[in-house]
């Protein structure tokens, strides 16, 4: 069988040239997945000229499309973000949007083509909204066919108000070293069923 794959989207405002805590949480999730034989990758969104609306390809100079090839080649999407105001940021609102926009493509089984994939959602911030941005980003994913497992909502919120980032402070907060460990190894071990024994089709096709 091949490799399971993991695709993350960080979906913080700052482009690669910054340091983002969003992804040093993701290269905590990535230290599980690389033991277990998953390879993943992190596409930062900031990097790329991203289109508002919810079709596969808005044209133009819209680089979605090249994200989009990638998650359909995945078998686990995690979807990170920073918090802004007790949300989700704004580019990881224009990620599911764009994700909807595909929401009625579908596999050759007639299924949509997110269905036998994996979501997750990772959170970092200095402010309270972890669990209210990953319910939404679940959700959403849900709702477009990905398959959710049970805790993986991994998140660090430090102290209200500025102070130290996930990367200066979080990593040795046990509560989130132990989230990360369950958002890795559920996400994994559920993907690989999806492998192996794919929802049928029966009841849900979009043909």
């Amino acid at each position: 069988m091949q490799p399971l794959k993991a695709l993350f989207l960080n979906c913080s405002l700052k482009s690669s040239g910054e340091t983002s805590n969003t992804e040093g949480f993701m290269n905590d999730v990535q230290v599980h997945y690389n033991s277990l034989g998953v390879e993943s990758e992190i596409v930062r969104l900031a990097d790329y000229r991203i289109a508002f609306g919810v079709q596969e390809d808005m044209g133009g100079d819209d680089q979605w499309p090249e994200i989009l090839e990638k998650v359909k080649e995945t078998d686990i999407l995690i979807i990170g973000t920073p918090i802004w105001l007790g949300e989700k940021s704004s580019l990881a609102t224009v990620a599911i949007e764009r994700l909807y926009g595909s929401s009625s493509v579908t596999n050759d089984k007639g299924q949509a083509i997110f269905y036998n994939k994996v979501g997750g959602a990772v959170i970092t911030g200095n402010e309270d909204g972890a669990k209210h941005s990953a319910a939404s980003i679940l959700y959403g994913l849900s709702h477009i066919g990905f398959l959710i497992p049970p805790n993986v909502d991994a998140y660090w919120v430090g102290e209200a108000g500025p102070g130290p980032s996930y990367i200066e402070a979080g990593r040795n907060n046990d509560f989130t070293k132990s989230a990360i460990e369950r958002l890795a190894y559920n996400t994994y071990h559920l993907a690989g069923l999806l492998k192996n024994s794919p929802i049928p089709a029966e009841g849900n096709t979009l043909e």
